[in-house]
């Protein structure tokens, strides 16, 4: 069932479990839950999100998940967080220093989970709360300990550069990595 106007107005501020676990193989961070996903607790669960759809089409999963079934991830390997916890209607609601923060709590998650790969879903998020003005989309030079860096397309409806098919071959350039660093 959708969420009301009330139900998502009154999910602002509000944080969503991570999906995590031991063994991953590539950890998704995306900016932050919007209202949509903050008020049903599921990840990328905004209709129009192309997160699902991108997940699948690029190989990382056989069929394409709802973000209800979003704990069957990590039988593939993978799991799910966000820079920063907070619910917002907009990503650009958070501020700089809640990025940061973010970021730094980032590497503590990968540090104790310790999945092959970081994929940051958000190339300004990333470029802020790590501090890399400079990065672009991609695998990036450094890594948090043994965990490599990636950062993606935003998969948002409002990321109007992309569509569906791109967002799955910038996602299957990760998938392909992460088969052949295996």
């Amino acid at each position: 069932m959708r969420p009301s106007k009330e139900e998502l107005a009154s999910a602002a501020g509000r944080t969503i479990p991570d999906v995590v676990g031991p063994g991953l193989a590539v950890l998704f961070c995306g900016i932050n839950p919007g209202l949509y996903s903050a008020a049903t607790g599921h990840h990328f669960a905004r209709p129009g999100n192309r997160f699902w759809p991108a997940l699948h089409r690029s190989g990382f999963t056989p069929r394409q998940l709802a973000p209800a079934e979003q704990d069957e991830l990590l039988a593939y390997g993978l799991g799910i967080t966000n820079v920063a916890a907070r619910a917002t209607a907009r990503a650009d609601e958070l501020t700089r220093d809640e990025l940061v923060a973010g970021a730094e709590v980032l590497a503590e998650k990968v540090a104790r989970w310790r999945p092959r790969w970081l994929a940051v879903v958000g190339v300004t998020a990333y470029r802020i709360g790590f501090g890399r003005p400079g990065a672009t989309f991609g695998r990036q030079a450094e890594a948090l300990g043994r965990t490599g860096l990636w950062v993606l397309p935003n998969p948002s409806g409002l990321n109007a550069h992309y569509t569906v098919d791109t967002l799955a071959d910038a996602f299957a350039r990760l998938r392909a990595a992460q088969v052949s660093s295996g």
